[in-house]
């Protein structure tokens, strides 16, 4: 997705929890720009892992450079979109 990597894996541990992990690298922006977008990554988990996440599985988050100036309405679809994706 332009904005986001998203990765998952199975855990394969009989546990159903999703875990989540965000990163955002230092070549995306300074201290700010990257807790700003650690904040929206966790406000869009917040509101579409529970529906559309992968029970028992790690969900990870890696920001892109392109991802600052998205809309939150836009990242919301791109990662249903790619849990979507991840389903199949």
């Amino acid at each position: 997705m332009p904005g986001f990597v998203l990765i998952v894996r199975a855990r394969d541990d009989a546990d159903p929890v999703m875990r989540v992990g965000i990163t955002v690298s230092k070549k995306v922006g300074n201290a700010v720009i990257r807790n700003r977008m650690k904040r929206r990554f966790r406000a869009l988990v917040r509101e579409v892992l529970p529906e559309a996440g992968l029970p028992g599985a790690d969900h990870v988050l890696i920001g892109r450079h392109s991802g600052i100036e998205r809309p939150f309405d836009d990242l919301k679809a791109e990662l249903v979109k790619a849990l979507g994706k991840v389903k199949r």
